[in-house]
Formats: C-alpha cells, structure tokens, sequence
C-alpha cells in the first residue's frame, strides 16, 4: 500500500506539472525513505515531498491509530529558478518524516520553525503551509486524499509576527509590500 500512494503522488504530480522529476531520496533511522522530487516548470522550480503520505497522520497519544483514514499530506515548495538552494531537499524530507517520527500533523497555516536555514545560506528559518494550487491527490476508498500543502520560507522575524499576530497577518504585509516569496533573495516583510 505504501509504494502505491508515492506512485499516484508522483504520476498526479508529474501530469500537472508537465515535467519529469529530478528525485533525491533521504533516510532516517527507523522511518521508510522519503523521496524529494524537484521539478523544472518554466522559470519555476516545484519540490515536492514523496513520502510523508504512505501512511495517514494521527495523534501521538492514540495507541491504536486507524492505518488507512485519517489526514495525509505531502510539501510543496515553489521557488524562481536561476539559483542553488543546497540543503533543501534534506530540510524538506525532515519535516515529511515529522508525523511519523514525532505525531506533527501537517495542516494548512501550519508555521514550522526549523531553527536552522530553510537551505544553505538562507535567510529564513521557518515554513508557513498553505494549500498548494496543484490540489489533493484522490486515493482508492477508504484511504482520504493527500493535501498537497505549499510550504513558503520565513525569516525567523517573521516566524515570530505569525505566532504574534497570526498568519494572515504575515501574507497581507507581504501583499502590501508586494513581496514575492517564491524568490530567493527576496527581503523580509517590515513588521
């Protein structure tokens, strides 16, 4: 079951975007293989996480978790192209491994502080989810659908304006100051 929810992620993935993937695959003791596809879509580079869906998120606290309902979630980063972002993959692949090694559920306007660069060199330390435009990957019942959710990168004083004022807050600065945050040297939000 679990190779076959990564094969639908990877070929809906594939359709949509009209692309071959590159694939990166990261392994963490004691947790299946989570394979980072990165996609080139015109100017646009798409990361997706392939792995974290294989089995549905569930509290740590349920002994006896359901193995096929329940809410399942892949990451989507969307950056311009023309620039490395060494590191990322890794990042990426640690938080698709977060619901089964640490019971994280991973859910829209979900603010992950990694405490670390989101990619070598980066100025950001932290991710906000939103629902990616590519959708949800339908599944065969009874298993619900993956959530494909855009992670953005954010600075560290934004990571702290979202826990202060919430999400929403964060993206109407970014819109007041038309920032766009799919790119890389992008400035910070003035808060």
């Amino acid at each position: 079951m679990s190779t076959s929810v990564g094969e639908v992620v990877t070929a809906f993935a594939t359709e949509r975007l009209g692309a071959q993937p590159q694939k990166a695959s990261v392994t963490f003791l004691g947790v299946e293989p989570i394979e980072v596809l990165r996609y080139a879509v015109g100017s646009e580079l798409v990361y997706l996480t392939c792995g974290c869906a294989r089995h549905p998120m569930s509290d740590p606290s349920d002994f006896n978790p359901d193995p096929v309902r329940g809410p399942r979630a892949e990451i989507v980063v969307r950056m311009h192209a023309g620039h490395a972002l060494p590191g990322l993959h890794k990042r990426l692949a640690t938080i698709a491994a977060a619901p089964a090694v640490e019971g994280l559920i991973l859910a829209a306007d979900a603010l992950i502080d990694l405490g670390e660069p989101v990619w070598d060199g980066s100025s950001c330390t932290a991710l906000v989810l939103e629902p990616d435009d590519l959708g949800e990957v339908r599944l065969l019942e009874p298993m619900d659908p993956v959530t494909l959710l855009r992670a953005v990168p954010i600075t560290a004083n934004e990571a702290a304006w979202v826990r202060l004022k919430g999400v929403d807050a964060l993206r109407e600065a970014w819109a007041e100051a038309a920032i766009d945050v799919a790119s890389v040297t992008r400035s910070a939000a003035s808060l």
